[in-house]
């Protein structure tokens, strides 16, 4: 029960640490330079840039309702973590302030420390089940069902929010540099996403392979996977460990390694993707029969 309650803080702390760098981004780089970046964060920038409206409060207004989506769609759990990181973000909006001027005189590169700050936030957040809300959970869905990068759905989804800019200032200027906001932001979220997620197949040659599997499989639970080898050079049968396993447990693997067999020989190799059972989900697309949306079409031309 109690490492299950320093599991939970220590997921809590970390989503914490990456919604405070997501407002640290905006409150300190978006807003003093002017500029609407994506998501709710982006549409509470407008109103805050129109009316002097508060981000935190239309922040707050718009997620209210969004919250329901994550609790029917995305799981109790995830829907508890996203109130917390809705309400998290709401006060550190409020606490944390705005520069009264840029840190930076350089709007191009003040996009580009905004796109970081805040990509690497929420990525942070997404690691541990968390999210910062609005588009994120319509991200969050769409990526539980189809590979599709979570970067990718946010640079859809902000598309209309940072060119209604325009509609604010009249400057393309303006428009591009939240562009820039959201390319580095996408970026950053994907890069910190698959950070986490890479894979590597690791081969053994040794020994005590029995005692460095045993251990692999009770403190790492990773599956092993032997293999008989013969060594062409010596002509004698060897048998080879296969493991397939997070990037960041490798360490972990190698010490186990080390600890049993100092002169064993290991190979490492990074792979695209493992799936099945402790790794990712297979997501395929349904297949859609042409047919069936042409009569669809018909069908409704004729129904008026």
């Amino acid at each position: 029960m109690l490492r299950k309650g320093m599991r939970v803080a220590r997921e809590y702390l970390i989503i914490t640490f990456g919604l405070t760098l997501y407002v640290v981004g905006i409150n300190q780089f978006m807003l003093p330079a002017a500029i609407v970046g994506g998501g709710v964060s982006g549409v509470g920038a407008l109103f805050y840039y129109a009316g002097g409206v508060p981000v935190s409060y239309t922040y707050l207004a718009i997620n209210v309702a969004l919250v329901v989506v994550a609790f029917v769609v995305l799981g109790r759990n995830f829907g508890v973590k996203t109130i917390y990181g809705i309400l998290a973000i709401t006060i550190l909006l409020k606490l944390l302030p705005i520069a009264d001027a840029p840190h930076v005189s350089d709007p191009l590169l003040g996009a580009i420390i905004t796109g970081i700050l805040t990509g690497a936030g929420i990525g942070v957040a997404f690691m541990q089940g968390g999210s910062a809300g609005g588009t994120d959970i319509v991200a969050m869905i769409i990526t539980k069902y189809r590979n599709v990068s979570v970067g990718r759905v946010f640079l859809y989804c902000d598309l209309i929010i940072i060119g209604s800019s325009y509609l604010l200032y009249g400057s393309l200027e303006k428009v591009v540099y939240g562009y820039i906001i959201m390319g580095v932001f996408s970026y950053c979220v994907d890069l910190v996403l698959s950070g986490n997620k890479q894979s590597v197949q690791i081969f053994i040659f040794s020994t005590r392979y029995e005692a460095i599997a045993n251990r692999i499989m009770g403190e790492q639970h990773r599956g092993v996977t032997l293999l008989n080898a013969t060594g062409w050079y010596t002509k004698q049968d060897k048998k080879l460990l296969m493991i397939l396993a997070r990037r960041s447990e490798a360490n972990n693997i190698y010490r186990i390694v080390k600890d049993e067999d100092s002169q064993a020989f290991i190979s490492v190799g990074s792979v695209m993707g493992v799936f099945g059972q402790g790794f990712d989900n297979i997501k395929v697309a349904k297949k859609i029969d042409p047919t069936t949306l042409v009569k669809k079409a018909v069908k409704k031309v004729v129904n008026g």
